[in-house]
């Protein structure tokens, strides 16, 4: 192979399409992923698979998994992808056309606690740069991060398949806690049972989401087993609000209201929490490189989860 005139024929759009498809795996999701159509990545891979001669992914009912040679090929190409990036930002930052931005990923339960502390270190060293924060639940976080839309996740650790391709570091537990306003009814009576429980509305996270397993844990262990009345959200806002004007039991991480539990505006209610709290942690591609900035901001986290882990 000429290797010099193989690097003069590999484009942007090839290594784009090829790192698409690769932490998607699937041709039709990376072409939704770039907002082109599933016929126009196929004609680029195959044209990168014949400038590199060699097969790059092998497509079945499976997908599009990645050869041997495909998963060599991975690192270099998001390398690349990357200090391109990184080398157009830098520019356009010279010129003051646009800030520095690293894009986060974080749970909206997650984000008012950890967030918020990391960020302060953060723009210590990197004053100009612009943060983009998403908040959405822990599968879609995934999504995002595989397709490149953010540059790391603060989220939860999935089942092996979500988490291909992904590493994750722990940063510290996370305790559910079941809170209701501080003059709730709940708040005089004892002993608390389930009966008493189901007569107010319940305010959980969305079935299918890890916290969901551990408040329906609670819940079994408590022995009520078939409430209704529920009302499903990851809206810390939402949940606060239902609990505070509409009498509801709110299942939420303990870190989303410990500062409405200080003041004295919502109470915990006792219930059996033993093995339900969560691994909280950084999530990241494998084959992404890293950047100083980006570095920064996973020190903050990782600091600001270990204060955290350090306070309970």
């Amino acid at each position: 192979m000429d290797t010099d005139f193989t690097n003069t024929r590999v484009k942007f759009r090839h290594l784009q399409c090829f790192l698409a498809v690769t932490q998607l795996g699937s041709v039709q999701r990376a072409a939704d992923s770039l907002s082109i159509t599933q016929p126009a990545v196929s004609k680029t891979i195959g044209e990168l698979e014949s400038i590199l001669g060699v097969r790059l992914f092998e497509r079945g009912r499976r997908g599009a998994v990645p050869t041997r040679e495909g998963r060599l090929f991975a690192p270099h190409a998001s390398a690349c992808v990357a200090s391109l990036r990184e080398g157009v930002d830098m520019l356009l930052r010279e010129r003051g056309d646009m800030p520095g931005t690293i894009a986060i990923g974080i749970l909206p339960t997650v984000a008012p606690v950890l967030l918020s502390p990391a960020l302060m270190s953060f723009r210590q060293q990197w004053p100009a740069v612009s943060l983009s924060v998403w908040t959405d639940s822990n599968a879609l976080l995934l999504e995002k991060l595989k397709a490149g839309d953010v540059d790391l996740v603060v989220g939860r650790l999935s089942e092996p398949e979500a988490m291909h391709g992904l590493s994750f570091e722990q940063i510290y537990r996370e305790p559910l806690a079941v809170v209701v306003r501080r003059e709730h009814p709940l708040t005089l009576e004892t002993p608390l049972t389930p009966a008493l429980l189901a007569r107010f509305v319940i305010v959980v996270p969305p079935f299918g989401t890890l916290i969901r397993q551990s408040a329906e844990s609670v819940l079994t262990a408590f022995g009520a087993h078939a409430l209704t009345a529920l009302v499903e959200t990851l809206s810390v806002s939402l949940g606060r609000s239902l609990a505070m004007n509409n009498d509801a039991v709110w299942f939420v991480p303990a870190g989303a209201v410990e500062q409405d539990i200080a003041l004295g505006l919502l109470a915990a209610l006792p219930m059996p929490f033993a093995g339900t709290d969560e691994p909280i942690g950084l999530i990241r591609r494998n084959d992404a490189a890293r950047t100083p900035v980006e570095e920064t901001l996973v020190d903050a986290l990782r600091e600001a989860g270990r204060s955290r882990a350090g306070s309970k």
